[in-house]
C-alpha cells in the first residue's frame, strides 16, 4: 500500500495550478477532477507514490507548457515522475500533430513502455472511457464532435488500447477498460 507524504499533496496543489482554469471537454467540469480520478485509479491499482503523482500531472505536459513544464516537473519531483509524465504524453510540440498520427505513436510507444507508464496511462484511459460512456448515455451522438477523431476514430482508439493493453498488462484493470470500451461500442452501433 502506498504511502503518501507532502510530495502528493505539493502535486495535487500543483497540478490544480496548472489545470485551474481547463474543464473537461463539453463539460463545466472542472479538469482536475480528472487527474484526481486518474491518481485513485493508480493507487487502487497498487500503485506507489511516484505514479500517483505522475497521473496527478499526466497532463501536463500537452496541456500546460510542453517540455519547459515537463523539465519544472522533474525539478520538483525527480526523474521518475517526469519520466513516467513523459511516457503518458502523446505530444509536446504545438500545435499538435495530426490526431490519428499521434495516437499511432502512442499506441506503438506503450509497446515499449515500462509498468509504472502502464499503470499510470491505463488509469487515464478508463477514466477518459468512463466519461465517454456517461456522456454519451446522456447526450447521444452529439458527443461525438468533442473528439477530433470522431465516432470510428474514438471507437478505434479505444479498442486499439484494450488490445495493446491486454498484451502488455492482461488484469482486471484491462478487463475494466474493455467492459467500458464494449459498452460504449455496444450503444454507438445501436445508434449509428
Amino acid at each position: 500500500m502506498a504511502h503518501l507524504t507532502e510530495r502528493f499533496q505539493s502535486a495535487l496543489c500543483y497540478a490544480f495550478e496548472l489545470h485551474n482554469s481547463q474543464i473537461r471537454k463539453g463539460t463545466g467540469v472542472p479538469y482536475v477532477s480528472h487527474l484526481m480520478g486518474v491518481a485513485a485509479l493508480v493507487l487502487e491499482d497498487g500503485g506507489d507514490e511516484d505514479e500517483a503523482i505522475a497521473a496527478l500531472l499526466h497532463d501536463a505536459v500537452e496541456d500546460q507548457g510542453g517540455r519547459e513544464t515537463l523539465e519544472e516537473i522533474r525539478r520538483r519531483y525527480g526523474d521518475r515522475v517526469a519520466e513516467i509524465v513523459w511516457g503518458c504524453s502523446d505530444t509536446d510540440r504545438l500545435p499538435k500533430p495530426p490526431w490519428r498520427v499521434r495516437k499511432e505513436e502512442y499506441i506503438a510507444h506503450l509497446a515499449q513502455a515500462d509498468p509504472s507508464i502502464l499503470r499510470v496511462s491505463l488509469a487515464d484511459k478508463i477514466h477518459n472511457a468512463r466519461d465517454v460512456l456517461l456522456t454519451y448515455r446522456r447526450s447521444g451522438d452529439a458527443l461525438w464532435q468533442r473528439f477530433k477523431g470522431g465516432r470510428d476514430g474514438t471507437l478505434w482508439y479505444y479498442r486499439e488500447l484494450v488490445a495493446i493493453f491486454r498484451r502488455l498488462r492482461p488484469d482486471e484493470m484491462v478487463e475494466e477498460l474493455d467492459r467500458v470500451v464494449a459498452e460504449l461500442e455496444k450503444l454507438a452501433v445501436k445508434n449509428p
